[in-house]
Formats: C-alpha cells, structure tokens, sequence
C-alpha cells in the first residue's frame, strides 16, 4: 500500500469523525440547545472534509461541501436563523454529504442530480445563486494595483497587549483547485482576535495575460490576540501542503522592561517549509507550517489508528495465552505441589495477568455505539417521509460501548426494526391527533449494559400489535394450525417467522415478507437474543440482548455420555436435580417438568446430540432450565455439572462445518476440545425437537 493510498484511508476514517460531529451539531440545532460554537463546529466538520476531499480530487465532494458551508457560513453571521425548514435541509445536506463521502471511498460515481438540486435549496435560503459551475462571462482587462482590505470586524476583543503576530499568507494553485477560500480562512482567523489584513497584488499581471492556472495573490496578515503562532497555523491546519506561512517577529514593548527592548528588528522569520509532497497534496503534510520540536505537542493524543485485523490476532493469541495458562494449571494441579510454594505464587501472577491482558485487549475491540445511533436518525427521516407519518428518534446510552464486529452486523437489523416502527407501528399524524397523542411519533432507541451483555431496545409510541390480525394471518399463510391456542407473548412472536408480514401492499419499506426473521436471524449468528413485547394502543419494544464480545463466553462445563459440553450461562436461568424434580409423561415419549404451574419440555441433550441413543433414568440427571429468545422455557438434562467458566470461543464453520445444536468449540484445560452448546435451537419448537440426532 503506497502513500497516497495510506493518507486517502486515514482521510475517509476522519470524515466518519467528521460526520458524527456533524450529525450531533445539526441535532443541537434541532433541539434548540445550540449556541455559535454548535454552529462553527458543524462549519469545521464541513470545510475539513472539503479541504480533504480536494487534496485527493474528490471534485463531487468538494463542489457540494463548497455550497453546504455557504449556507452555514451564512448561519455564523447572522444571515440565516434557525428554523424548521433550515434544520431539514441540513439534515438532507448531511445525509448527501455522507453518501459523496461513501461513494468516493468506494471510488463509485453519484448521480449530481440530487446533489445539484439540494445545493439550489440551500442556495435559495440566502438568496443566492446556486455554487454548480456554470461558465463565467468573458471579462475585459484591468490593471491591478495593491490594495488594503480593512477586516477590522465588529467583535469581541479577545487579544492581549502582548499578542500581536503579523505574518504573510501566501496560497499556492493547489489551493484553489481544491475548492478552498481564502476568505473563509480569514473569518476563521476573526474568530480568534482582531486583524488587519493587506492584499499584495504587485505580482498579479494583466488580466489578458494572466494564466488560469497559476496563483499570484499574498496577504499581509496583523492579527491581536492572546493565541500562540500553533494556534494561529491550526487554522490553515487543513490546507497543509497548500500555502506558505511567514511570520515575523514582533519586538516587545519598551515599557515592559524587556531587554529585547533596545535591538533592532529581526528580518522576517521564515518558517521551515516541510518536503514537497507527493500528487495529489497530501493533507497530513504542511508546507511552510511550523513543524513541532520533539516533545512539543498542541495537546494530549490519546487514540492512535490500528488495523482492524491487527487487532483481531492480537485477540486470537490472548485466547491462546489464556488455554496454555488453563492448561498449565491443569498440569501443575496433577502433581503434588507444596501449598505456597513459588510456583503456586508464580501460577497465580500468571492467571491475574492472563485475566487482565484479556479483558485489556478485549477493551480495545469495545466502540461507543453512537455512530450507529446516528445512522438510524436518517432510517427514521426517510422512512417518515416514505409513509407521510412524522416521527422523531430518541437515543439514550449512546456511550455505551460495544465489540466493533457486533456494531458492524447491527445496522440491518436495526434498519429492518426501525422501518417496522415507522410502517407499521406510528399511526398517521391525523389518526394520532384523534387519539390524544402528539402528532410526531417518538421512537426511543437506548443501548446499556446489563448483567456482563448488551441490551439494545426500541421503543414507539404507536398503536401497538394488533394480535388478532397477526393470529389469522399467520393461519391464513398456513404458519399455524387453526385451532391453536397462544398466548400474548408466542402471537407477538409470529412476526419472527420467515415470510410473514402484516402489510396490506408491497411498499419500499414492506410487504414483501422479509424483515424481523432476518432480524432474529442475524442476532442469534451475534450469539444474542430478541423479544417483542406491545401494549395495544401505547406501542411496541423490540429488546435485543448480546455478548459484550465475541471471543470470550462465560459457560456451564457439563458432561454427557463420557463427552464433555459448555452450555452459555446467558440463557441459563437454574438447574434442579432429576431426583427433587416432578416429571410426568406427555404422549408417545415426550416427559416434561412441572414446575411452579409450568410444563417445561425436557431435553436429553445425549440423545438429542447422537451420543447415546438409549434414554437414561432422569432422576440421576442435573436439569439446566434455559430460556430462550421467545421466552420458551426448556430442561437441558446432562449426565452432570463440572463447573462454570469462562472460555475462548473457537468458531467451527471456517475450519469444519455448520453443526446444528452446536454454536462453536473451546479448548479446555486439559487439551480437550469441548463443543460450546447453541440453546436457542436446542429449545426450538416444532418438529425439530423430534428430528435425527445431531451426531450419528
């Protein structure tokens, strides 16, 4: 991977900082909350990602990002109030914006018809005339003489007496064709105190003889403020590579008793001027910004960018530090060792650092969820347009922090939730004004950490399931048998079955029957689980419930017929002696457990595995009651329990196969390989309870 190809990756990675940032001001904006520092922030996020964009030729990124922070350029002066009608337009800029930015990273072309018709939205706020290029008229020559531009502006005096700086701008071509405005700089330069700005045209030549491609203009730049020259170059900290900076030092003030008082001027200093860059500029490199003594920083770095894969086997080895440290203590456990010896000490150092290094490198996968909260606010936005309902999203917990992998693989099931809340939950504007309801729908998305898992719900505030409907569709697709009885619970839980769907038409959104199965499905390949609960008329909360990580799990080490099996102690609920338990007959074969007024199906998971076929006396069995994910409740009968653990999870699909009952392998103290048991299709209903076993 070359240089370019290095610093566009890191650029593409800044821009989903960018976004965020974004997408959280526009939200301050929304709320009411935000102040001028909400709206320059925003302004920032907008004008890096252009500047970014132009230095690699991102020219559709750069002409709409151009025209995007006009208008919020027009919001920092005052020319543009907050209103409805704008914070929507930011949003749908936004939205655009991120699309560009997604397009180019996947070097895909972007249908400009929509971003042309956005920008003359946004034009159309100011009054002015759309940024698309459009050819310029033919101009007559002029004779250019230097001139003063007074940038004395009407602000606040935030500089000092002693905190003059004058300096000389001077941009490049690079510049320009990149989309960047040196007066853009200049307001941001206002931000930070006063200034007197001097434009040198002495260079610039007859307007008939002047090259197109070439740049001629420098501004002489006095700026009083209390800001560092590092703080003054953060400004230009995004043209990098773009322009030249010389500043000039100013002599102290006589009165101040300063030494330095009495000696002539100092020639202008030039500040060193960094390698010529590789084509196209690269960001990263600032030519003519002062370059950084060795220990000097402008603040505290805290984060550094790693590979994703990288990351990934550095886990892989932890896992295998962590099964040779359980091995070790296996082998020392065999042999007689005095107790307090040195190599008991040394074992338990070992175990405490192994358990610390893991949970240490396990830590390094963990990401707010906040970044995803924020893509489903555009699932929400276009989904309420898509179906004229008004909805406004919620988020809560967006901190918390999840495993990278984990993030990636929810965005379509929260997209897939999302769009059956807006579809099929909220209820039309009108209908819900009828109801004594506000007229915008609230969807509630919160994400926390609960008992060593992730729990995730969505919660609308719309109609609810409408359980009858659901019952004889269900019966009408031959989901179900008529005459079936169900509770609450198991009728809500129809809506995760493959093909169904409650919609009366084909739409964008639904009615094409694929959308809560893929839900379900793709949380339980997470090693998670999902539940609907709704109350009739008050809405709906889809929870979904997921390990913090996907390499470590904390399990119940049983054995079954000489073979040794880890149940997941999160669908575990408690486990009761066949001897002290109450079971009764049910039909040809099938024995259930009475407990507290419930018949809970028991399952011999030897017999069910393949490992033995003759049925064993239950009453010298252990029962594991585990729940699963449509809170069907099933008694797991195992030989016995050994202990409880946590164990590195080996996948088996890559190096073997799918295996149906088994979710993945672990390798034990011993050296053993131990199948990790997959509970929610072991408790599954219907007819694959009764199916083959699973090992012949």
């Amino acid at each position: 991977m070359n240089a370019n190809t290095d610093l566009r990756e890191i650029f593409f990675n800044e821009c989903e900082e960018l976004l965020e940032v974004l997408s959280d001001g526009i939200a301050q904006m929304e709320s009411g909350e935000a102040s001028l520092d909400t709206v320059n922030a925003v302004f920032r996020a907008v004008h890096s990602i252009k500047g970014g964009a132009g230095a690699f030729g991102l020219d559709a990124l750069v002409e709409f990002a151009h025209g995007f922070e006009n208008t919020l350029d027009d919001m920092r002066s005052g020319k543009l109030e907050t209103t409805p009608r704008i914070v929507e337009l930011l949003y749908m800029a936004s939205d655009r914006l991120a699309d560009l930015v997604e397009s180019a990273r996947d070097r895909q072309e972007c249908d400009p018809a929509e971003s042309k018709s956005l920008l003359e939205q946004l034009a159309a706020l100011s009054g002015g005339p759309s940024t698309m290029s459009s050819p310029s008229e033919p101009e007559t020559e002029v004779d250019f003489a230097p001139m003063t531009l007074d940038f004395s502006l009407d602000l606040p005096d935030v500089g000092g007496s002693d905190g003059t700086h004058e300096f000389r701008f001077t941009p490049s071509k690079e510049l320009y064709s990149s989309g960047n405005d040196p007066a853009l700089l200049f307001r941001a330069l206002s931000e930070i105190g006063e200034m007197n700005i001097t434009a040198d045209t002495s260079c610039v030549p007859p307007l008939l003889d002047h090259p197109w491609d070439q740049a001629f203009l420098a501004w002489d730049i006095t700026l009083s403020s209390e800001k560092t020259q590092d703080d003054i170059l953060e400004v230009f900290e995004f043209v990098d590579g773009m322009c030249q900076i010389e500043f000039k030092e100013i002599p102290h003030n006589p009165t101040e008793g300063s030494s330095r008082a009495e000696e002539p001027d100092p020639e202008p200093e030039t500040v060193p001027q960094a390698a010529e860059p590789v084509q196209p500029p690269a960001p990263p490199v600032a030519e003519g910004i002062k370059p950084k003594k060795t220990g000097e920083s402008s603040g505290p770095n805290t984060t550094i960018r790693v590979d994703l894969d990288r990351v990934d086997r550095l886990i892989n080895l932890v896992g295998e530090l962590v099964i040779s440290e359980a091995m070790l203590t296996q082998s020392i456990s065999e042999v007689t060792v005095p107790s307090g010896s040195k190599v008991e000490t040394a074992l338990t150092t070992l175990k405490q650092l192994s358990s610390e290094i893991q949970e240490r490198v396990m830590a390094i996968r963990a990401q707010p969820i906040k970044f995803l909260f924020q893509r489903m606010s555009r699932i929400v936005r276009e989904s309420s347009q898509a179906t004229s309902k008004q909805a406004r999203l919620t988020t809560e917990g967006e901190m918390t922090e999840v495993d990278k992998t984990v993030i990636e693989r929810l965005a379509d099931p929260l997209t897939h939730m999302i769009r059956n809340a807006v579809d099929h939950g909220l209820e039309k504007p009108e209908k819900r004004l009828e109801l004594g309801k506000p007229e915008k729908g609230e969807i509630i998305l919160s994400a926390a950490h609960r008992s060593g898992r992730v729990v995730i719900e969505l919660k609308d505030d719309g109609a609810g399931i409408n359980r009858p409907k659901v019952k004889a569709l269900a019966i009408s697709k031959g989901l179900i048998p008529s005459d079936l009885e169900m509770s609450d619970t198991e009728i809500d839980n129809l809506l995760f079955l493959p093909g169904f769907s409650t919609a009366d038409a084909v739409s964008n959104l639904s009615g094409r029957g694929v959308g809560m199965d893929v839900v379900r499905s793709e949380i339980q390949s997470l090693g998670g689980r999902v539940s609907i609960q709704s109350t009739p008329g008050h809405g709906t909360t889809v929870t979904i419930s997921l390990p913090l990580t996907l390499a470590v799990l904390e399990g119940m080490v049983v054995q079954v017929a000489g073979e040794t099996l880890v149940v997941p102690t999160t669908a575990l609920r408690e486990t009761i002696r066949g001897r002290s338990a109450t079971i009764h007959q049910m039909g040809s074969g099938d024995k259930v457990l009475a407990m507290r007024g419930e018949l809970i199906p028991i399952v011999d998971l030897g017999e069910r595995l393949g490992f033995r076929s003759t049925p064993q006396d239950l009453d010298k069995l252990v029962f594991l009651l585990v729940e699963s994910d449509a809170d069907k409740r099933t008694a797991i009968a195992v030989d016995r329990v050994v202990d409880q653990r946590e164990v590195v999870i080996k996948g088996l699909e890559a190096n073997y196969g799918r295996i149906d009952g088994v979710a993945a392998a672990t390798i034990l103290g011993d050296g053993r390989i131990a199948l990790i048991v997959d509970t929610d299709q072991l408790a599954a209903p219907g007819p694959s309870r009764s199916s083959a076993p699973m090992f012949t």
